[in-house]
């Protein structure tokens, strides 16, 4: 028995969640916020909180802050550029600046961070590290397991007055706070405290989603690990056989070798996907000839184990464990196979042995992630349940998406599934429930932040929506921009002494706009922009729908940039310079009125960006 497979078989979750945990034993145990699991979302929460002075506590269950972005989902899913703002934008302008310090502004580090948007986990890791330690009443301890919610009832309401967590060496710890967000990707806080959740799809008609199926079932979407690789000798590091590896499970793989339906292991790609290749290598490439592997959308092998994994949701930490090492077994053991089996053809052999783990990620869990990609879990039944619908067009004519008017995030990425089920064999075989769809940018409602009684529990991660609806906002620069929010929403609820439902979306938009967070998505008016507050504002009132008629389909991308990301997308913009015709200037100056800015204050404007300074100036008069 090597020494990779004695240390995981001899406790997984020791790898996973339970090593040399850190407690919070004789130290504070009150707190202002706890903020549970230490995923992006609940960075970006715990960062705006801090920025506040509140004191936070932020609990990892796993031993490795900032969830899958620190755990091999380095390329990260977004379509352009524009649509990055707030606290995504805030890592990627730290992630450029550390390669441009360390390796020179001009630098191929620096070029393949794609502005900033794309890191090494280990980078990522220290970056995340960097932004909780500015703000000395943020305490961040990891490896501390959720055990127990204690909820009392005020006024006919839930409230979570403490959390009991488990160390490593097993012993309790118990935290109180006013405010509680549940940061998880599984949202075990909210299904602890009795928050109802749904775990699975509806059927079609429930919410009349046309990607959902015609009945509703337990699936959720397939998981499985980002591999992070590297075709460099000097850092590559071949993977060894995993804990209960039988070189009978991969045989299948033989005959697909031998058929002709699968020729590589290894395909970088810049577009789609091919079927004919197990490992999809990410392209562009990261830092220091690094690579993040996924799932091949279609192909005839996959890393994903949909259904195997529909147990994980609901599952105790043993199930998960047990999961989580098959998983291994899977990604993991299929790769030892191809590069070491002797019946494996010789070129393909030599051909994935080019290919390895890299020897300075992960080092203390044999260069494998900590955490499994948990594409989604339990979702929440909340105040406001996002679908399918918040995805579609606003109008028959034109561009933009459905509007929200209490709207806290945008994303740009449209909803799309990996599976949910498989037919055939595991080699071989075909996912069901698979979709990949295309909308324009839309907004996302602050209501699916919030449970529909618990009066201090808010949830940014596992947030109410349907299957459908999950499957958009399910990508962690959206999740960023939902913890940020949460983050604007629990510092506003301590403020005014209020339950979380009852703080005012308009209130939590004006702190996200100041710091350069939009909530509905232009293509020219950027974050640094004089105008953007105002445009922000103005978009939340509506005043940015119906500036154009749509061209072609709905959801139109802009010029194919790289990979999967593209220029802005078409009729997304402003248009400031551009003079304020009769019909636009009798429209916003009714909205305006609506809104209690003054008529006189508009009377001047001869352009769109005339009307919007002068409207603004004025809203701001009256704050």
């Amino acid at each position: 028995m090597t020494a990779f497979t004695r240390r995981w078989t001899f406790g997984l979750a020791l790898v996973a969640f339970l090593v040399s945990v850190p407690t919070v034993q004789g130290e504070q145990r009150e707190f202002d916020v706890v903020v549970y699991g230490a995923t992006p979302a609940g960075i970006a929460a715990a960062v705006e909180l801090g920025r506040e002075g509140h004191t936070v506590l932020v609990a990892e269950p796993t031993r490795r802050i900032g969830g899958m972005i620190t755990n091999g989902l380095s390329h990260p899913d977004f379509r352009t550029f524009e649509g990055i703002t707030g606290a995504f934008a805030d890592l990627a302008d730290r992630t450029r600046a550390h390669y441009a310090k360390k390796y020179g502004e001009g630098s191929a580090q620096v070029e393949t961070t794609l502005d900033g948007t794309h890191a090494e986990p280990r980078v990522s890791l220290e970056i995340f590290r960097e932004m909780l330690s500015e703000w000395p009443s943020v305490t961040v301890r990891t490896e501390l397991r959720l055990a127990d919610v204690d909820v009392a009832v005020e006024a006919g309401r839930p409230r979570v007055g403490s959390v009991r967590l488990v160390d490593g060496d097993g012993e309790d710890v118990t935290v109180s706070a006013a405010v509680f967000v549940d940061a998880t990707y599984e949202g075990d806080l909210l299904a602890a405290a009795g928050v109802p959740y749904r775990v699975g799809r509806e059927g079609r008609d429930e919410h009349g989603e046309s990607l959902a199926p015609e009945r509703a079932d337990d699936r959720v979407q397939g998981y499985n690990f980002r591999l992070t690789v590297t075709a460099n000798p000097e850092n590559r590091v071949y993977p060894e056989a995993p804990a209960g590896y039988d070189r009978a499970d991969y045989l299948p793989l033989l005959k697909l070798l031998q058929s002709g339906k699968v020729k590589r292991a290894f395909h970088v790609t810049a577009g789609r996907s091919r079927k004919d290749a197990i490992y999809k290598v990410q392209e562009p490439r990261l830092p220091n000839g690094k690579h993040d592997v996924n799932d091949m959308s279609h192909g005839f092998v996959r890393l994903s184990l949909p259904q195997i994994n529909n147990e994980w949701p609901d599952g105790n930490h043993e199930t998960r464990t047990r999961l989580f090492a098959e998983h291994v077994r899977h990604n993991v053991g299929t790769m030892y196979f191809l590069q070491n089996d002797e019946q494996v053809p010789e070129a393909v052999r030599n051909e994935v042995r080019e290919w390895g783990l890299c020897r300075d990620e992960f080092v203390d869990s044999d260069h494998l992630p900590v955490q499994l990609y948990v594409r989604e879990a339990r979702r929440m039944v909340g105040r406001t349940v996002f679908t399918q619908r918040h995805v579609e067009q606003h109008d028959e004519r034109g561009t933009r998406a459905r509007f929200a008017e209490d709207a806290v995030a945008m994303g740009d990425y449209g909803p799309n599934c990996h599976g949910t089920g498989h037919e055939g064999p595991r080699f071989g075989g075909r996912h069901t429930g698979e979709f990949y769809h295309r909308t324009a940018p839309y907004q996302i409602p602050y209501g699916v932040l919030l449970p529909k009684r618990t009066t201090n529990l808010i949830v940014p991660v596992a947030v109410s929506s349907s299957h459908v609806g999950f499957c958009a906002l399910r990508l962690e620069p959206i999740w960023m921009s939902l913890g940020q929010a949460a983050g604007v929403a629990a510092h506003l609820a301590l403020e005014t002494d209020q339950g979380i439902q009852s703080v005012s979306p308009s209130r939590i938009r004006e702190r996200l706009h100041e710091r350069g967070a939009a909530t509905i998505y232009t293509s020219d008016v950027p974050r640094d922009a004089v105008e953007f507050r105002a445009v922000q504002w103005w978009g939340s009132l509506g005043g940015l729908h119906g500036l154009h008629a749509r061209k072609g389909e709905y959801g139109q991308r802009g010029e194919h940039l790289r990979g999967q990301y593209y220029h802005a997308f078409p009729g997304h913009t402003v248009g400031l310079d551009r003079p304020l015709d009769a019909e636009l200037r009798a429209k916003w100056t009714a909205l305006a009125r609506r809104a209690g800015v003054r008529a006189e204050v508009l009377d001047g404007a001869r352009t769109r960006g005339d009307f919007l300074r002068a409207a603004w100036r004025d809203e701001n008069s009256r704050r």
